[in-house]
């Protein structure tokens, strides 16, 4: 007998509902994640365990369980919650069969805290990050691994969680309910066990030009969760886009959404949308608006971006698929909260202190026309200075382009202003243009990343080092 494809098993899901799953499965419902347990009592100290270990899940429901790696034993893994000023001890257990890392993408913290390829975990070995998470830093991030030419299997099998910074003094109502929604793409084969192109076939080929995309869509780990909702209620969502290379292009019919903040926190001012584009990396934070009636239900969808070459597009670039439902509840509306004009104030870095500028090349595959080299520093900075960096994509198809270590405001994108103000640590630069930005090299010295967040780019050498001395 045929086995069925992991397109005929995702049909069976939109034409016959979700079919019985294992009990330890988590059904199709709220996604709401797990959080890392505190174990130290001191209320400034955030001391956690965490462990990679392979694991069995069924990535689509109903289908066989797959061999995948997770954290303490879920994909993703819990919710690393913590607050400004905290100190962070992460014990981190490596029970993988090969060496990886803990990369903190967007945290600003030491260099031996990073995660980066500079400091692999030997399987079997222990490491332990401690950093300080400085204030003004609140904000939505995620950890993931970085070890060197791994890191695009490693995140695929299902290494990646979420991490939440808060501020004492959130202007945002502490009332309003809260989503933590991590997107994911993957690949499955015909039995729904992950799949990963063989070395040399035409669709790894693929995979190193585009980066690897899959058929499967998930939210926290699930296809097609379910969020409620009161009619008149407003809930802030933290969207994270784990995808190895998907662009994410975000549209709620029937609602406009209030884009609030970015990689690096909030906006100074909420901004209305009807639709977002988020890059593989990137993460955005809005307000849902229930305007709906009781018993309404509407689709979050991504909407069709192009951010390929044409040789290697996929067929079915331009469908728009469903990523989540939000279903309205048929009890008593809520009361709309008041929502703050002005969120915090985002500082100034001004252009006229820059003491170097730079010109970044994203190319087919290479930085500057080079493969990364662990050995060498690619750019060398002194601690406190600040440079603007043009960061250029000579090719056809988009880059999102990510600094380890520091975050930046952007300048403008292909010499159009930016619109306002936000701290950043991903940008995604389209085929054929620049964006200009800027950064300052404040706290900690050492080496950084900065590279293709393509993760298959990545870990075919499409990343360099700052030094920052």
């Amino acid at each position: 007998m045929t086995r069925p494809t992991a397109l005929a098993l995702l049909a069976c899901l939109a034409t016959a509902g979700t079919p019985a799953i294992h009990a330890a499965e988590t059904p199709r419902g709220d996604p709401d994640l797990p959080v890392l347990v505190d174990e130290n009592p001191d209320p400034r100290v955030v001391e956690v365990t965490l462990t990679a270990a392979p694991l069995q899940k069924s990535i689509i429901p109903g289908a066989p369980r797959s061999h995948g790696f997770g954290y303490n034993g879920g994909s993703p893994g819990p919710t690393l919650q913590v607050r400004e000023g905290d100190r962070v001890v992460v014990h981190f257990r490596n029970r993988l069969p090969e060496a990886t890392t803990v990369h903190w993408h967007g945290l600003h913290l030491p260099f031996t805290a990073d995660g980066s390829p500079f400091h692999p975990v030997a399987p079997g070995e222990d490491y332990t990050y401690d950093f300080t998470v400085r204030r003004g830093s609140a904000g939505t991030y995620w950890y993931h691994p970085h070890p060197d030419h791994r890191t695009g299997h490693q995140v695929g099998m299902g290494l990646y969680g979420a991490v939440v910074v808060r501020a004492d003094d959130d202007p945002l109502p502490s009332t309003l309910p809260e989503k933590v929604l991590i997107f994911m793409d993957n690949r499955v084969n015909g039995d729904g066990g992950l799949d990963f192109p063989q070395h040399g076939s035409p669709q790894a080929t693929a995979d190193r030009e585009n980066g690897r995309e899959g058929e499967v869509l998930l939210v926290n780990g699930q296809v097609m969760p379910t969020v409620s909702i009161r009619p008149g209620e407003v809930q802030r969502w933290r969207l994270i886009n784990a995808s190895a290379a998907r662009v994410l292009r975000l549209h709620l019919p029937g609602h406009t959404l209030l884009h609030v903040g970015s990689d690096g926190g909030l906006f100074e001012r909420p901004v209305e949308v009807n639709e977002l584009v988020v890059a593989n990396a990137e993460r955005v934070e809005v307000l849902v608006r229930a305007t709906g009636q009781p018993g309404a239900r509407a689709v979050l969808q991504t909407l069709p971006y192009d951010r390929y070459i044409p040789q290697t597009r996929p067929a079915d670039w331009n469908r728009a698929r469903e990523l989540l439902a939000l279903q309205y509840t048929a009890g008593p509306a809520a009361v709309p909260p008041l929502l703050p004009v002005t969120l915090r104030h985002v500082p100034v870095l001004d252009t006229l202190q820059a003491t170097a500028r730079r010109t970044i090349v994203l190319g087919q595959g290479m930085i500057n026309g080079r493969l990364m080299d662990m050995g060498r520093v690619d750019v060398a900075a002194r601690l406190g200075a600040t440079e603007i960096w043009e960061i250029e994509n000579v090719v056809g198809m988009d880059h999102p382009f990510h600094l380890h270590g520091f975050q930046f405001q952007v300048l403008d994108r292909d010499g159009v202003p930016e619109a306002f103000r936000s701290w950043k640590d991903v940008v995604n630069v389209p085929k054929h243009q620049t964006a200009r930005l800027i950064v300052r090299y404040d706290n900690y010295p050492g080496k950084w990343m900065f590279h293709c967040h393509i993760l298959d780019h990545e870990d075919h050498g499409m990343m360099g080092v700052l030094e920052v001395r």
